[in-house]
């Protein structure tokens, strides 16, 4: 299924995070620190850039190959918590790269891939959620530039970004005949002189944190606006199908690493003198959870490959991140239900496992909302909401 080159990534994502086992992870659970070592071994190796131009320190490699290194860091153990100290510097910036200027991607893009600046992403808030098209955050003329007040919510490494893609509002929702138009993109300096972070207390994931910003009078310069005023929305959409690729195939990632746990507790548990593994009733759970990972695996690197190819895939996107959320979910509550009571134990590790695979049904879209857009899209039913 994979190229030789493409194996080779593999190989070398699973060396480095050979370093980082199960108590790593453990710890940064329990005391919420930053993975700031394990970045640094990626910010070191180039990995940053794996799917940047070349011209701009990147490797301008697909969404294929960078799903590859995502996957392979979730299902080492890291799980989402390794996976989102990566995260947003693999897809995040893609609208700079469609539609940023030479010299925004210039100015923009290699400091990010170097590790010498940290973005986080505004675009949630608590009035709008996936009613992105209703959000409130306001961005005013003022002299050369905007003027931005507003709330954002769920902004991940909000804590030390000192940079953040922004989406807010510069024409009234009501000013034109559609709803998308009038939110304009800007990728511009996390100045906190002018905002407020708190961090929100969430179930899992405690070492990559996750908060609610308050913006109050930030100013951005014009040369930070991406593109067209206005088409923000728009332009956010290129990066959405990656997002939910690359989250599809952390979640079957982690799905794997639950899996695997729970296949050699199975077989090291003896009651009644025989492994639990030899039970059908351990044994049928397990095995349907290993087909129903495969499954979600063939269709993420399908969208995959139908993006890379630079052909329509938002049924296939979608589909994957709906099918590998599931999967995953499944997967780390059969490993936690075939390790019974020590499931519950933080020790064993797929309780956090299980925790952090709520993500992937959560975030960046609902369940409910994937089963919307291919009722509509793909089987052509009216729209619901």
């Amino acid at each position: 299924m994979f190229t030789e080159d493409q194996i080779a990534i593999q190989d070398a994502i699973a060396k480095i995070c050979s370093s980082y086992g199960d108590d790593y992870w453990l710890e940064a659970d329990r005391t919420g620190t930053f993975p700031e070592d394990f970045l640094k071994e990626f910010v070191d190796g180039g990995w940053l850039g794996i799917a940047m131009p070349e011209e701009y320190g990147g490797s301008n490699l697909g969404i294929t190959e960078a799903s590859l290194m995502m996957q392979t860091i979730s299902e080492s153990g890291a799980g989402f918590s390794g996976a989102s100290a990566v995260h947003l510097n693999i897809f995040g910036l893609n609208p700079v790269v469609v539609f940023g200027t030479d010299e925004q991607k210039q100015r923009m893009l290699p400091p990010l891939i170097r590790g010498e600046e940290r973005a986080c992403f505004g675009v949630t808030e608590p009035n709008a959620g996936l009613d992105t098209t209703n959000l409130q955050t306001k961005a005013e003329k003022s002299g050369n530039g905007y003027v931005v007040h507003g709330r954002k919510m769920w902004t991940s490494t909000g804590q030390t970004a000192n940079k953040i893609l922004l989406l807010a509002r510069t024409a009234p929702r009501d000013e034109s005949g559609k709803r998308a138009e009038g939110l304009s993109l800007f990728y511009t300096d996390f100045d906190r002189d002018y905002i407020e972070v708190r961090e929100i207390e969430k179930m899992g994931r405690k070492a990559v944190d996750s908060n609610a910003v308050f913006i109050d009078g930030l100013p951005v310069p014009q040369d930070d606006l991406i593109g067209e005023e206005g088409k923000g929305f728009y332009y956010l959409l290129h990066g959405l199908n990656p997002e939910r690729i690359l989250v599809a195939t952390e979640a079957v990632g982690l799905g794997r690493a639950a899996l695997r746990k729970a296949v050699q507790y199975a077989g090291d548990r003896e009651v009644f003198g025989r492994a639990i593994g030899q039970n059908q009733a351990i044994q049928h759970p397990l095995a349907r959870s290993w087909a129903e990972l495969e499954a979600a695996n063939l269709m993420a690197y399908r969208a995959a490959e139908l993006y890379d190819s630079g052909q329509e895939c938002g049924a296939e996107s979608n589909a994957a991140k709906y099918l590998a959320g599931e999967a995953g979910f499944s997967a780390c509550e059969r490993a936690i239900m075939t390790h019974g009571g020590m499931g519950y134990a933080k020790e064993f590790h797929v309780e956090r496992y299980l925790r952090e695979m709520m993500i992937a049904r959560i975030a960046p879209v609902s369940r409910e909302m994937i089963l919307n857009y291919i009722s509509e899209r793909v089987l052509g039913l009216p729209r619901s909401y």
